[in-house]
């Protein structure tokens, strides 16, 4: 990933250490933190780093600025979507020089799908820190941890059925949330707050704003106390229980249709994002 271009001379993830804890942050906050590919590995970098250091016993994921994400790079300047990158959660083949689905298809794989599930299952304990901003691919994010801790002026919304697409990539909608909350995520696409999250279970605790970095570090404190072998076991055993329930089967289902959407959409528009932009998607998620 090294010829990526960079915004700034910053990382676009920075790793710290406190205590136990690993805090991983996504560090564009100009653009809400928003994922590109190069983003994506340098998370992997840092996610790998926390696991193999016996020393940490907890990971945090947070993002720098107002807000967590907004989700995938569908704008600025260091979009890379047309940039091959190596291969670590699939075996596709590079996608640069693909024509049609198959480029998209097999990007997405590895950075989206792929990913969600290589992080789902690291073996120590993840909180996802959300304030702000959680939409779209930044609800893929924070799904694939352990916990989320949200500030209360957190939100959540999943707008691209603008796009004509049903729902992000990692589709675990329905077992985040009920399935008729779900629908009714998806199909309005409108904000969803830190407190209805907390009643929809989604959220873990609801925080103010002011006091979210400190309780959530209580948190992961307490997680890094816990056996570490014994906190991977249970961690191995609920996700098991829940690819069972099939919720692995229900992302590889979605992830087709996801792939059917794109394919229309550059047949009967501009591109497989049906024409639309980071500003549109925006004032989707406000409901305008």
């Amino acid at each position: 990933m090294s010829d990526q271009p960079q915004e700034s001379a910053e990382p676009l993830v920075t790793y710290e250490q406190r205590g136990a804890v690993a805090l991983i942050t996504m560090n564009r906050p100009g653009v809400r933190n928003a994922q590109n590919a190069d983003m994506t590995f340098q998370l992997d970098n840092a996610f790998l780093r926390a696991v193999n250091d016996d020393s940490v016993g907890a990971i945090i994921l947070a993002g720098a600025g107002d807000h967590f994400s907004a989700g995938h790079d569908i704008g600025t300047p260091l979009r890379d979507i047309h940039r091959n990158f190596e291969r670590r959660a699939t075996t596709y083949w590079p996608h640069e020089d693909k024509a049609g689905a198959e480029a998209i298809f097999v990007r997405e794989a590895e950075l989206y799908v792929g990913m969600c599930r290589r992080w789902r299952e690291l073996p120590k304990p993840t909180i996802a820190m959300v304030q702000g901003a959680c939409i779209a691919g930044g609800l893929m994010l924070a799904w694939v941890c352990d916990l989320i801790v949200a500030s209360d002026d957190a939100f959540f919304a999943d707008p691209v059925l603008k796009m004509g697409i049903p729902g992000v990539e990692y589709f675990a909608h329905p077992f985040v949330m009920n399935p008729r909350i779900a629908k009714e995520f998806l199909y309005l696409g409108e904000r969803m707050t830190a407190a209805r999250a907390y009643e929809a279970g989604m959220v873990n605790r609801v925080i103010p704003r002011a006091e979210l970095e400190a309780r959530t570090f209580e948190i992961a404190n307490k997680l890094a106390a816990q056996p570490r072998f014994g906190i991977a076991l249970a961690k191995r055993a609920i996700n098991q229980a829940e690819d069972r329930m099939g919720l692995r089967d229900s992302i590889d289902a979605v992830y087709g249709l996801h792939h059917v959407a794109h394919a229309h959409n550059s047949l009967t528009s501009t591109d497989h994002l049906a024409g639309q932009d980071a500003r549109s998607m925006a004032a989707a998620q406000r409901g305008k």
